[in-house]
């Protein structure tokens, strides 16, 4: 099945068929002249016509080239090999190794697993980090949003959360870089090798200079090699997106390139449906797990914004990077009032736990609520018990920060990894006054409180 170009507007480009036997939407095109790129459509205009989008350059396309159809969706390849290998969504290599091995390609768009298929244990997933573990636990198998503006840690955490959590589970990490920094993506592959995380780790990237139609297919392309090794290999799977938001973008860019009416703010009145597209797939069978760890910018840091607000209601867990604490030297800069997780429940992580985050929340928000009194007459003139509330109050925000293996090498602090059962201790002998006589300092970017050198020492 052959066509022509009729129309090029940016990245959009309208192909002539000539018969009534036309391609279907999501069909990949190919133009072959002056060089072989890749169409996906979009829509069919009628009169033999369909509106496609370049998932390259279109720089070069002129009307009356020739169109032919590759009569099938978008494919990926996948197998064992991808692992340690660098592609972008049509699996084209981007770490100059040459031609990915695939077992199969298998394409993009797939239906989420059957509703009968789908495994329901709720099991908590343990990273190391105090503040995560504590007071919004990862689901094995479930799906977590870091929710912050620019620059408050959530690529460093997201790198932080791929060492603990693929040492943990012995599984393999799937990583997709949707519209990010060239210079970022960089960084995070060297990052991989030197670590030597990126053996068991496969990246499917979708840069900031990459068309729109790129970024927008990343997270599929990614959660389709995802699916390969649940599925396939029956193993665990870590999936990270970095970032969420930027495949919404995306959406946005694709929505008003093929003439959609934007919706609330701006966004694409296909919001919702194309992100429940990606988040449904991301699930636990019989066969194994993905677990997803999603990165999501927050416009203007305001978590109202649909974009936002279309990712937040699939996810088990909402870890909320606050800027005033990564202001403060506060790392990992997690607001522990404003981040949730649904496995905070006596019945999934046990009674002690669930007390003592309780108790840990409520301290901090009483001493969220004395900031403003403390700032204009001083500690001094509080009532004793509250004296001693925000005493203990910011030992425990010093205790909840810990170093990171990732940043090691610019801190010079080693990285830590602390078990739930020693962040427990530590925040129950905070609680009771055992460690009232220490600096605040001396928690300060530390790991258990025995690191100290014994109990309440000073």
């Amino acid at each position: 099945m052959e066509g022509v170009i009729d129309a090029v507007h940016g990245s959009v480009v309208d192909v002539r068929f000539e018969s009534a036997s036309v391609p279907r939407v999501r069909d990949a095109l190919v133009v072959d002249e002056p060089r072989s790129r890749t169409l996906e459509v979009q829509a069919q205009l009628g009169q033999f016509r369909v509106r496609s989008l370049s998932l390259e350059d279109s720089a070069g396309l002129v009307r009356g080239m020739r169109v032919r159809s590759a009569r099938s969706t978008l494919s990926v390849p996948v197998g064992p090999k991808l692992l340690g290998r660098v592609v972008d969504c049509r699996g084209a290599p981007l770490d100059g190794r040459g031609p990915v091995e695939a077992v199969a390609h298998h394409p993009i768009h797939r239906h989420a697993p059957p509703l009968h298929t789908h495994r329901s244990v709720v099991e908590p997933l343990f990273t190391g980090l105090k503040a995560i573990d504590l007071m919004c636990p990862f689901a094995r198998g479930g799906k977590t949003g870091l929710f912050g503006g620019a620059g408050v840690g959530k690529t460093i955490l997201l790198m932080e959360f791929v060492g603990a959590i693929t040492e943990s589970q012995r599984g393999v990490s799937v990583f997709a870089g949707v519209g990010e920094r060239i210079r970022e993506g960089h960084e995070l592959w060297k990052a991989f090798e030197t670590s030597g995380l990126l053996e068991r780790t496969a990246m499917v990237f979708g840069q900031m200079d990459a068309p729109p139609g790129t970024r927008f297919r990343v997270p599929h392309a990614a959660l389709t090699v995802a699916e390969y090794f649940r599925d396939e290999e029956h193993v665990d799977v870590l999936l990270l997106v970095d970032n969420i938001f930027r495949f919404v973008q995306a959406g946005t860019e694709t929505s008003a390139l093929v003439g959609r009416l934007p919706s609330r703010v701006g966004y694409q009145p296909t919001l919702a449906t194309e992100v429940a597209e990606i988040e449904e797939r991301i699930a636990s069978t019989d066969a194994g797990a993905i677990t997803s760890v999603q990165a999501v910018y927050v416009p203007a840091d305001d978590l109202n914004d649909p974009g936002a607000m279309a990712v937040v209601e699939h996810l088990d867990t909402r870890v909320i990077l606050s800027r005033k604490m990564a202001s403060a030297g506060l790392y990992p800069a997690v607001d522990v009032l404003r981040s949730e997780s649904r496995l905070l429940d006596p019945h999934v992580v046990g009674q002690r736990h669930y007390e003592v985050a309780s108790e840990v929340r409520r301290t901090l928000s009483r001493y969220r609520d004395l900031e403003d009194v403390i700032a204009m007459l001083g500690l001094d003139e509080l009532a004793p018990e509250d004296r001693t509330l925000v005493r203990r109050a910011r030992r425990l925000e010093r205790f909840l920060t810990q170093p990171f293996a990732v940043s090691e090498a610019f801190t010079g602090r080693p990285g830590v990894r602390v078990s739930i059962q020693d962040t427990l201790e530590g925040c129950e002998r905070i609680l009771k006054g055992e460690c009232d006589a220490l600096d605040e300092q001396q928690l300060y970017l530390i790991g258990a409180l025995p690191d100290l050198g014994g109990r309440g020492a000073p």
